[in-house]
């Protein structure tokens, strides 16, 4: 264990790294996947298209790709963040990346949870005149949100182990700290990939355990 004290300091940066990478991915997918599920639900046919397109690329894109393209392909295009050094501009863009992969994931587990709810409640608000923003926000996502917070709780337990991909594209995250303290210590690979798994269940059993607890406030309120 002298290892991962030796290292701590390295590992500890990298742990922040990857909460960093979790909470930017977390908070943009979130955002972006129920803007993605609003379109898709939208009575316009073109942003219907253009929300499926998006959606279906990217679930069906290897999460390595997506970042391959913002790590080696958006440098090249000259579309790297200015103004900052290199660690700072390659995890901006794996940020971005992450957060692209993850909201298609959370837009449809919105729009999974929005199909549950019956058909009357939108002809019920339509019929006193509220418009489909209206009815969305106002009647359906209400009630529809309990019943997808489990399952974005799995995407977001995903986002978390997701991060690690991170580490291959020159960002120094949690898996890229052991990578450097397994370099320095070889000797003690174990206990350090150990110490690694520690980190991630610090944040992936918190997360598990509030899946469970809303399932059963869901179970409740049904």
């Amino acid at each position: 264990m002298d290892a991962v004290i030796e290292n701590f300091p390295l590992l500890w940066g990298g742990f922040l790294r990857t909460l960093a990478l979790f909470g930017i991915g977390a908070v943009g997918s979130l955002v972006l996947g129920t803007l993605v599920a609003a379109m898709r639900l939208s009575p316009v046919a073109p942003m219907r298209a253009v929300a499926t397109v998006y959606t279906e690329w990217l679930r069906n894109t290897p999460l390595t790709l997506v970042l391959l393209g913002f790590a080696v392909v958006v440098p090249n295009l000259g579309l790297a963040p200015r103004g900052v050094d290199s660690q700072t501009a390659f995890f901006i863009l794996a940020a971005i990346g992450l957060t692209l992969y993850t909201s298609p994931f959370i837009a449809e587990g919105i729009r999974s949870g929005v199909n549950a709810i019956p058909v009357g409640q939108a002809e019920a608000a339509r019929s006193i005149g509220l418009g489909f923003g209206q009815t969305l926000s106002e009647v359906i996502l209400p009630q529809a949100i309990r019943m997808v917070i489990p399952p974005i709780v799995n995407v977001l337990i995903a986002l978390v182990k997701n991060t690690s991909v991170a580490g291959g594209f020159f960002v120094v995250e949690l898996i890229g700290a052991s990578r450097a303290a397994i370099n320095a210590r070889g000797d003690q690979v174990l206990a350090i990939l150990l110490s690694v798994a520690v980190f991630y269940l610090a944040v992936t059993i918190p997360l598990g355990r509030l899946q469970t607890y809303v399932e059963k406030r869901v179970a409740v309120l049904r």
